[in-house]
């Protein structure tokens, strides 16, 4: 099945068809092909900030009386790199992943890292080209019908459980900014820190910058366990 097949089936009314294959151009395809600024990290930026509205949008209508840590708690293990993987692959995406020939041969289209942000892509795509309503109708096959799994509950997040504890002693909000980018696009190391203020509280290195901030975020909490 190719990608216009897939969102005909998806009932998805796409008007423009280059922006759906750039939310499914890998960076190490891009590269190849010389495609300079048509891989699918903008939308992937853009599809992460849809699924937070989105999906806390669903939780608050869902959960009246959840208070805010609990809700905040539920988000983070339903939009986080595992989950969305899993969302992926329930619509098969790998399959329509355009990837270049080392990303393929390295397992790409079956790699959390790498389908966890073809999902943000292409919700940032359908949000674009077709609206919010659209997003809805996927969320509700996929996010949605999972909010209430207990499996997530083996999921450790540790940027919630380290924004709970700051906040909880300061009320103040940490953020994560972005040290290093090395190797290859088929194989990158990210280095990102975690700061409160100007103070670094913790870095932390992944295959993605959602690996990388998790990461930063446990050693801080080892550091302030100290």
């Amino acid at each position: 099945m190719d990608l216009e097949q897939f969102l005909q089936n998806m009932e998805i009314p796409y008007s423009n068809i280059d922006i759906f294959k750039e939310a499914f151009t890998h960076p190490s395809y891009a590269n190849e092909n010389k495609l300079k600024n048509h891989d699918y990290e903008r939308l992937e930026f853009l599809g992460d900030a849809v699924l937070q509205y989105h999906v806390s949008r669903h939780l608050f209508d869902l959960y009246p009386d959840l208070p805010e840590g609990r809700l905040t708690k539920l988000r983070a293990k339903l939009v986080r790199e595992e989950s969305l993987a899993r969302f992926a692959r329930e619509l098969n995406l790998g399959t329509l992943i355009f990837l270049g020939a080392g990303e393929i041969n390295n397992g790409g289209r079956d790699r959390d890292s790498v389908l966890a942000d073809i999902f943000e892509a292409l919700i940032g795509a359908v949000c674009y080209d077709c609206g919010p309503e659209y997003v809805e109708k996927i969320l509700e096959i996929t996010i949605y019908k999972h909010v209430e799994d207990v499996n997530y509950d083996e999921i450790t997040d540790f940027k919630t459980r380290l924004q709970e504890l700051i906040q909880a002693d300061q009320r103040k909000t940490v953020t994560y900014d972005l040290i290093s980018a090395t190797g290859p696009s088929n194989n990158p190391v990210f280095e990102m820190a975690v700061k409160m203020d100007d103070m670094i509280l913790g870095v932390g290195i992944g295959s993605s910058k959602k690996r990388a901030e998790q990461k930063a975020a446990k050693d801080a909490l080892n550091k302030l366990a100290k």
